[in-house]
């Protein structure tokens, strides 16, 4: 069995969703970043990056979502998460959900973990201000020329999806309207509607 650890709110989401739609044998365990359990002794243990998520499997633990979003796909092929048989497309599926990870996930810190890049209260301020420009510009970018539709990479569903969909939960916080980017509110409406996506989203609330 796989074990996820995550937290609310945090890109864990993710891969909380695949393992879902993935059909895949798993536990999923929240960490409380309000106690600080991140970093407690038993979970560094588990990840010494002290951050959520990480994926437990029979062969080790995993972290970083791009990661374990590819594991997931390749363990699973008849989920047909991804292109798994054309090493250009399956590229192109990782190509994306880097982006995700390197700079829209990024962007999105600099409002809340000013402290990992400046230590002067002025600099942080002026992140945050930051924030609505640099998220809404990568929406942008996400929708004009990254977005094939009507899934991330065309007619099927990806593993690029549920990562869209995670960071996308994240504009309303942001101060970034999301319908100024027309084919991710619509991609968003319809990953609501999603049954793995709906069980998980309920299982987070319990």
């Amino acid at each position: 069995m796989l074990k996820l650890y995550y937290a609310t709110g945090t890109c864990a989401l993710a891969t909380y969703i695949t393992l879902e739609e993935a059909g895949a044998d798993y536990a999923a365990e929240r960490l409380s970043f309000k106690t600080n359990q991140q970093n407690s002794a038993e979970y560094l243990a588990i990840n010494p990056k002290g951050r959520v998520p990480a994926l437990v499997t029979d062969r080790g633990v995993l972290t970083e979502t791009p990661a374990m979003l590819a594991y997931l796909a390749q363990t699973f092929p008849k989920a047909k998460l991804a292109p798994l048989d054309d090493p250009f497309d399956f590229a192109q599926v990782q190509s994306f959900n880097s982006y995700l990870c390197s700079t829209v996930h990024i962007n999105h810190a600099h409002k809340m973990r000013g402290a990992r890049w400046a230590s002067e209260e002025s600099s942080f301020a002026d992140m945050k201000a930051m924030i609505p420009k640099t998220m809404g510009a990568c929406f942008s970018l996400i929708e004009q020329k990254m977005y094939k539709g009507p899934w991330v990479m065309g007619e099927q569903y990806t593993i690029c999806d549920p990562y869209l969909y995670t960071l996308s939960t994240w504009l309303e916080g942001d101060s970034v309207d999301i319908n100024a980017t027309p084919k991710i509110a619509d991609h968003f409406k319809r990953m609501s509607d999603r049954p793995a996506v709906r069980k998980v989203m309920d299982a987070q609330k319990a």
